[in-house]
């Protein structure tokens, strides 16, 4: 056999080896490539999601503001309270103890922020909820009781409410009311203390409900 045959034999014998490691090159380049893809895809994907989280926190703080500004009147002189979103109405202001009947200064003070949440729900578009809350004591402990319970009792308080905002000019289509009874107390019923923070009405409003077509689309 001659130099030049055993040379070409040679080549022939390592081209083989050289189209293994091409082979295996290329096959860990794409997977570089595909790692980077999906790594830029889930970076892409957090960045969207921190956004929407900004913009939502953006947008709570925006809302919050604005019903401050709307209540700023009775926030000012200490005759509702406004946390996390939700206004809040000592009983004893609206009601007498076990009454679903409103008092005076309870009845003044509703007419005073109808008008101003009216103009709120109005330009956010947004529902209000009325809740009653109540101590743990039962009403029918009491001889004069005029309710079951104190679910039956948060129920009534809750739409007296909504029937007097009603009545000073919100929409009725954007106000329902909800009853609690005793069972989100905002304070220990061990003292009388605790428990007259209990009895309470809350407001708070809420996106509005999409019809059941909007839903489905």
């Amino acid at each position: 056999m001659t130099a030049h045959e055993e040379l070409d034999d040679g080549l022939e014998a390592s081209t083989p080896v050289w189209a293994v490691f091409g082979d295996l090159m290329a096959g860990l380049l794409g997977a570089f490539v595909l790692i980077l893809v999906c790594a830029m895809g889930m970076q892409l994907d957090l960045s969207e999601r921190l956004k929407s989280e900004v913009r939502q926190r953006e947008a709570e703080a925006q809302r919050r503001a604005e019903l401050e500004r709307a209540l700023a009147i009775p926030l000012a002189a200490g005759r509702v309270t406004l946390a996390n979103g939700r206004i809040g109405i000592s009983g004893s202001v609206l009601f007498a103890f076990n009454s679903a009947e409103l008092q005076p200064e309870g009845r003044q003070l509703l007419k005073s922020l109808a008008g101003p949440l009216a103009a709120y729900l109005v330009s956010r578009d947004e529902v209000l909820m009325v809740s009653g809350f109540t101590d743990d004591r039962q009403v029918r402990d009491s001889s004069h009781a005029k309710f079951a319970d104190n679910w039956e009792l948060s129920a009534q308080r809750a739409l007296t409410v909504t029937r007097a905002l009603i009545e000073d000019g919100v929409p009725s289509p954007a106000v329902f009311a909800a009853a609690f009874g005793s069972q989100q107390p905002v304070a220990s019923n061990a003292d009388a203390a605790g428990r007259a923070l209990n009895r309470r009405v809350e407001m708070a409003p809420t996106p509005r409900p999409k019809a059941a077509g909007a839903a489905k689309k």
